[in-house]
């Protein structure tokens, strides 16, 4: 759905560059397993190499969609995961306060590279090198996910690990490109470092969105 719109309202969060919206299964992380209506704005400066969605990044190939009907569409649903992209480019206070308004919980999954703006039931902070967390995602994170593509990650991991709040559920990931030659290395070190958990990418087992 094409807006007509002010360029402020971008500025605003009342509209956002929608990418796709869709109905499934939450693949990783804590809430693996559950039912989860995801919402994927288009935008992303932060470049990681791997990254499985590079197609969100420019933001202008997505069509500005006014949070009204985001909201619509996701309102038969419980659980709404805000995802991207880099879902904080935007602010996200108009499109979350509309979803509160309904009772829905409110998820993101976030590099945490910008300013938070939103109200959320379920914070997943998963940093990134190239473009570090700001201080207020560390505070307020539910939950720390880090993507283990090569051994110094490990070290990454310990590093954010020290700078999220004690509260946070700590998950290594294995990169889906090479899951075969990290995975068993995470295996050790979750074993090791039990304060770890792992986190897999099971949608793309099974093969859904």
């Amino acid at each position: 759905m094409i807006t007509t719109y002010h360029p402020n309202d971008l500025k605003k969060g009342l509209v956002l560059p929608l990418m796709e919206e869709f109905y499934t299964i939450q693949g990783e992380g804590y809430h693996t397993g559950t039912a989860a209506y995801f919402i994927r704005v288009g935008g992303c400066d932060v470049g990681c190499h791997w990254c499985d969605v590079k197609e969100s990044w420019n933001a202008d190939t997505h069509p500005p969609t006014a949070i009204e009907h985001i909201v619509k569409n996701a309102s038969p649903y419980k659980t709404i995961v805000v995802t991207g992209g880099e879902p904080l480019t935007w602010n996200l206070n108009p499109l979350t306060e509309n979803l509160k308004k309904l009772n829905l919980s409110t998820h993101i999954e976030t590099s945490g590279a910008y300013p938070v703006t939103g109200l959320w039931d379920w914070f997943c902070l998963s940093p990134k090198k190239n473009m570090l967390p700001k201080e207020d995602s560390y505070a307020i994170a539910n939950e720390l996910k880090v993507i283990i593509h090569n051994k110094h990650d490990f070290l990454f991991a310990e590093e954010q690990a020290q700078k999220v709040n004690s509260n946070a559920v700590l998950f290594l990931q294995p990169e889906w490109s090479k899951k075969e030659l990290m995975t068993p290395l995470i295996v050790e070190y979750v074993m090791n470092n039990p304060k770890w958990r792992i986190s897999l990418q099971t949608h793309k087992y099974l093969n859904i969105p």
